[in-house]
């Protein structure tokens, strides 16, 4: 069974997030976010070829990350948000449950330095043992009943 859409904006997001995996990749985005430059201007700080950079390009291309425009003889490029938008909208679902994590995580951690788990715990322990003297009862042979205090059983 596949999800509706999920086919197209997962492979999106694939796309996008192995684009984001290279530390060149991610260099040249920081780069074109401060506005559109060229393939010589891009290579500029790295020590590679130009066709070395031109495949990173190509593989910012098909993920979305980035666009080439033309001016001229030049085709500079620029960043495209779309694509960092929509995996920055699928990390939040994520941060919102592992916000949530810690904050139980934080709770608990509180309780355990005020003793409020131990507290907690008897009680948890006194229900237990209630639920099964409960239980026990209910298996016994008509006429008998539990003592508490040693656990043996007397007629009535």
């Amino acid at each position: 069974m596949e999800l509706s859409g999920y086919a197209r904006s997962g492979a999106r997001l694939d796309a996008t997030f192995a684009a984001l995996a290279d530390p060149t990749r991610r260099a040249i985005l920081a780069r074109l976010a401060k506005g559109e430059a060229s393939v010589t201007d891009l290579a500029e700080p790295f020590a590679m070829s130009q066709p070395a950079i031109s495949k990173h390009l190509k593989v910012l291309e098909r993920a979305g990350l980035i666009s080439r425009g033309r001016d001229a003889q030049r085709r500079p490029r620029r960043l495209e948000a779309r694509a960092l938008r929509d995996a920055t909208a699928w990390l939040e679902n994520y941060r919102q449950f592992w916000g949530a994590q810690f904050g139980r995580l934080d709770d608990l951690l509180h309780e355990l330095q005020t003793g409020g788990v131990r507290k907690r715990a008897k009680r948890a322990v006194h229900k237990a043992k209630a639920g099964s003297l409960r239980q026990a009862q209910g298996r016994l042979s008509p006429g008998l009943t539990p003592v508490r205090n040693d656990k043996s059983y007397v007629s009535r």
